[in-house]
């Protein structure tokens, strides 16, 4: 079985011993992340279904269209793959496997088209249906071998594209479109799979998700710059906030308390630690200074083969951090109407020691 076949397996049996303490005799995974993760394919969602059904005990089985099928080939050393006629009803097909099954409880994930679950669930009246996210979060949020190894790599292309612009780019004078296109074409220099860039120059920088516009940089602006990419499937993301020439001390002030906030967030990030209680080092820094109410966002999210997934750093998530668990630490503050700051890094916990993914220097750049 090759190497990439027989570590989807592990991941199908993790998954079916949480599904057995929970209860949950099926899973049922449409074209999604969690998809991927559990096959090592990505598929995606069309008018012709594909899904993959897991059940407590046993194989599992691909249901799939004959027009798809090839693409599931590789699947087979592990996985059933039943390939449908174009004029056959998947969703009766999947009704009579659930029945074959035997199944009370079947998991749906959030990804599978509601028109599928809906017809299915007119099928399978006496059935109950529940979210699939309370077994695949648990699964998914302890990364294995192979899944931190390309969560660092796919870092270590993030920080270099960071390097390159930085050693390369001007900002006086250009668009924030500028800037993203020339973000994006780095990303894809270094071997990564594009996927976004968010520019907010001067006041657009105080929105933190601001997509970017012809708007030219002007000097002293500060550029809030997000950008990402995938590697193997698996997600590179970064936030950093230069300033076209020479900051403000005002700007260079609130850089500073972000910076703080952020190396705040990574040390209290330990094994054992709540995950509310990161996001609670980070806000306290921030509101120490009197900005706590320009703080508009959680600490950080996990990271995996989705950009958000869990585990969230945010006030009330009581659980606790653990080995495997990668996630981001990013801060900031956003002053309406004049400018805003984000740092963000990629931390993981590995044999139980906390480390940053992303390692470039936090120094404020003042680029030309």
């Amino acid at each position: 079985m090759p190497d990439g076949v027989a570590a989807n397996a592990q991941r199908v049996t993790r998954t079916q011993q949480i599904m057995e303490r929970l209860g949950i005799d099926l899973l049922l995974i449409g074209p999604s992340s969690d998809f991927f993760y559990l096959t090592g394919r990505l598929m995606l969602p069309t008018e012709r279904l594909v899904a993959l059904i897991v059940p407590r005990r046993g194989r599992g089985t691909v249901v799939a269209p004959a027009i798809a099928a090839p693409l599931l080939s590789e699947l087979r050393p592990a996985l059933d793959v039943t390939a449908l006629a174009e004029t056959d009803s998947p969703v009766t097909h999947l009704g009579s496997l659930v029945r074959e099954y035997g199944a009370r409880t079947v998991a749906v994930n959030d990804d599978l088209w509601s028109g599928f679950l809906l017809d299915l669930q007119s099928q399978l009246a006496s059935v109950r249906f529940a979210r699939a996210s309370s077994v695949l979060s648990e699964a998914r949020r302890i990364k294995d071998t192979t899944e931190l190894a390309a969560l660092r790599e796919a870092a270590r292309r993030i920080d270099a594209v960071w390097e390159e612009f930085c050693a390369t780019s001007t900002l006086t004078g250009k668009t924030e479109l500028d800037v993203q296109r020339r973000l994006r074409d780095l990303i894809q220099t270094h071997g990564l799979e594009y996927v976004w860039c968010h520019v907010g120059a001067g006041p657009n920088s105080a929105s933190a998700l601001h997509e970017g516009t012809d708007r030219t940089i002007e000097p002293g602006d500060p550029v809030l710059i997000d950008y990402g990419g995938t590697y193997a499937g698996y997600f590179g993301d970064t936030c950093h906030t230069p300033v076209a020439g020479r900051a403000h001390p005002d700007f260079v002030r609130v850089y500073e308390i972000v910076r703080h906030a952020q190396e705040a967030a990574f040390q209290s990030a330990r094994a054992g630690r709540s995950c509310e209680e990161v996001d609670q080092a980070a806000r306290a820094v921030i509101a120490e200074q009197g900005y706590g109410d320009f703080f508009v966002h959680r600490v950080g999210h996990g990271i995996g083969i989705s950009v958000h997934e869990d585990p969230y750093l945010i006030d009330g998530n009581q659980e606790p951090l653990e080995s495997g668990m990668v996630f981001s630490a990013e801060p900031g503050i956003y002053i309406p109407g004049r400018w805003g700051v984000r740092i963000e890094d990629i931390i993981g916990i590995e044999s139980g020691v906390t480390r940053r993914f992303n390692i470039v220097p936090h120094d404020l750049r003042c680029l030309p």
